[in-house]
């Protein structure tokens, strides 16, 4: 089976103001992270100096931080950060959320 998206997001189940994540592609030069919010949950600002990185929105809505910008991003949606820029996502509303993160190249 190619498509491995439901059986790794099976054991994602954050409560109220947690993150969970798993790692669904691990390679020499991508990483691609899975994560699900619960509601309330952050997953805090970060920059990646080395990696471009994109949000891939697959359910629900949720809030990313991009520098001092916000934009609530409904699944599905893209958004790109590139190398050094702050970003991080909020979930704002009642329902989990889940989103990827790909890092390329691999982060060191």
């Amino acid at each position: 089976m190619l498509d491995t998206y439901a059986d790794s997001i099976d054991d994602l189940e954050p409560a109220d103001g947690e993150v969970d994540s798993t790692e669904l592609i691990v390679s020499d030069d991508v990483l691609v992270k899975a994560f699900a919010l619960g509601p309330g949950a952050e997953l805090e600002a970060h920059e990646h100096a080395d990696s471009t990185n994109v949000f891939h929105v697959l359910e629900g809505t949720v809030t990313v931080v991009q520098d001092d910008e916000r934009e609530e991003i409904d699944a599905p949606g893209v958004v790109h950060h590139e190398r050094g820029v702050d970003h991080g996502a909020e979930n704002e509303t009642d329902e989990t959320v889940i989103f990827t993160a790909s890092l390329c190249p691999m982060p060191s």
